[in-house]
């Protein structure tokens, strides 16, 4: 007796087990940036993997890194079908599905930190979010990160100082303006920068700080043009989810997950602030050359940039003048 009642309880609690593993969402989060290496915008991704565990609804989110589960290019429209969950994504790769992404990578348009929260926002986010969510894709945190150029061959300081180098342009608005300036473009994503460095694929490259250093660029680099006060290169990286997979969730879910990403963002507003500060020490530290623009050499960029970025971008997208004069007018 003692026997069947023991096989008996222990059926039941395999049987509740189950149903507890079978009501348990998994989530999959994919982005192209190393993991368990104080990669900032991972950490964002994992605070919300632990958040969303924490709170207990029947959620968890399983983090693949550099890009182990999708190629960086192929997340948008992974997370738009709904094959993919999540991502921490750089917006403007997905430029070439909305033009309006671009505006998310446009030389001149931010400048410092400060005005990137404020540009959180406004009403030029808030166009650019609505764009997002119509192409059937959720933004869960908010990222900005400052970013730099940097090549094997000397400075660039001036325009005249990238005139027939390669370079390796994170998107399709500082491609025009590299471009303008004398310069010719190679198109790939930033986990293939330092290959393409190493083998002279490309001379030169822009990217974020954070990648700056957890791609390891200080090796392949002679100098490197930091944000400093005048930052001529900012992006937007937010973590997105597809909206077909929070609709899938109920309300504790969604709530758990939203609150989650406000955790995130809040995480990265003060760890975006550092990154700049760690790229220059990792730079110095390999006997990298550091310079920063001076407003002088800032305006002359800018120049460019209107005369190429911008006036492509007004040309090519529907709005894009509304777009770039909306972000310009935040003070």
């Amino acid at each position: 007796m003692r026997t069947i009642a023991t096989l008996a309880a222990g059926a039941a609690l395999g049987l509740s087990l189950a149903t507890a593993a079978a009501a348990q969402t998994v989530l999959k989060a994919s982005h192209q940036f190393p993991g368990g290496k104080g990669d900032a915008r991972d950490e964002m991704v994992q605070i919300i993997a632990r958040e969303v565990k924490a709170a207990n609804v029947g959620l968890e989110i399983q983090v693949y890194p550099g890009a182990s589960l999708f190629k960086p290019n192929d997340q948008w429209n992974a997370m738009v079908n709904g094959q993919l969950d999540m991502s921490s994504f750089p917006l403007d790769y997905a430029s070439g599905k909305v033009g309006a992404f671009s505006a998310t990578l446009m030389p001149g348009l931010v400048r410092n930190h400060d005005r990137a929260q404020r540009l959180n926002s406004s009403p030029f986010m808030k166009d650019i979010k609505a764009k997002i969510e119509k192409a059937g894709v959720i933004v869960l945190a908010d990222a900005w990160l400052a970013g730099a150029f940097a090549s094997k061959k000397s400075c660039i300081r001036k325009p005249d100082d990238i005139k027939g180098q390669k370079i390796r342009s994170a998107g399709p608005t500082f491609a025009a303006m590299w471009q303008q300036a004398g310069a010719s473009i190679v198109s790939i994503p930033s986990n293939e920068v330092y290959n393409a460095l190493q083998t002279g694929v490309a001379d030169a490259t822009d990217t974020s700080a954070g990648s700056f250093v957890s791609f390891r660029l200080y090796e392949q680099v002679k100098c490197i043009t930091a944000p400093g006060d005048n930052a001529l290169w900012f992006m937007y990286e937010p973590v997105l989810i597809s909206k077909k997979s929070f609709d899938k969730l109920d309300k504790k879910q969604q709530d758990a997950l939203l609150a989650a990403g406000k955790k995130s963002q809040a995480f990265f507003a003060e760890a975006t602030k550092k990154l700049d500060d760690e790229m220059v020490a990792s730079f110095k530290k390999n006997n990298v050359e550091v310079v920063s623009l001076t407003p002088e050499e800032y305006d002359a960029w800018v120049k460019i940039a209107q005369d190429s970025s911008y006036k492509r971008f007004a040309d090519e997208v529907a709005d894009g003048k509304k777009l770039i004069d909306a972000a310009l007018a935040v003070k």
